[in-house]
């Protein structure tokens, strides 16, 4: 991404980052926050443990001889993969399209093995295991707009009102009726959305000596809750 930017001649960027690419925008501000304006996150990886058992199920050993048989299956073989997806939560729609979609592309070899690798850096059988809770601190600063649909199957909305309450000054929009992908369940409001919080927030501005001083000073301690 940073070799990108430099290709185009941008020096910095908003970056929006759904599912998995939240997870590398996260990774993105954390090494390189100079060149970052704004961050969006939407249904984003990183933040918790929690994710749908079809996601953790690439992590099983043997998963790489199975993913040839869904990206390649018959139609008898579809239509009993498709119900078998409902039946794990994930609704017919947007989810069910972009997942069909997902394992499509893993026909060819290479794919599969960049997908098998990928998750199993970032999960294991009982969840994610790369979390960005604990530096979410050091975007204090960077204008950050989380979305998250609230009927997201595979990754649960309570992680994104979790980010909400550890980044200062972040904005939350909660997409009703809406499942891992509010972009498409609803992409008038999701453009909407994201043009007003560019328009409204004004870009970071900072060094590249501003995260030795965020790590030197560390997290902020939250202030005590009055008594009741």
């Amino acid at each position: 991404m940073r070799d990108l930017l430099e290709a185009l001649g941008e020096n910095r960027a908003t970056l929006v980052g759904h599912s998995l690419g939240g997870g590398i925008a996260m990774q993105f501000a954390y090494q390189f926050l100079e060149r970052c304006e704004r961050l969006v996150l939407v249904d984003s990886g990183g933040l918790g443990r929690a994710v749908h058992p079809l996601l953790r199920a690439a992590a099983l050993p043997g998963a790489e001889l199975v993913l040839p048989w869904l990206s390649t299956a018959t139609s008898r073989g579809v239509g009993a993969l498709i119900r078998g997806m409902t039946r794990l939560g994930i609704r017919a729609g947007p989810d069910l399209d972009e997942t069909w979609r997902s394992f499509v592309s893993l026909e060819e070899p290479a794919a599969r093995r960049a997908f098998i690798q990928t998750v199993r850096g970032v999960m294991d059988l009982s969840g994610q295991r790369v979390s960005a809770n604990e530096r979410l601190y050091l975007t204090e600063g960077l204008p950050t707009l989380i979305v998250w649909g609230e009927d997201d199957p595979l990754i649960p909305v309570q992680h994104g009102r979790a980010a909400h309450a550890r980044i200062a000054g972040s904005r939350l929009e909660i997409f009703p009726d809406a499942g891992h992908f509010p972009y498409r369940d609803d992409p008038g409001r999701f453009a909407s959305v994201l043009t007003d919080f560019i328009r409204t927030t004004k870009p970071l501005a900072a060094s590249a000596n501003r995260l030795g001083d965020r790590l030197r000073a560390g997290p902020s301690k939250p202030s005590s809750a009055p008594s009741s």
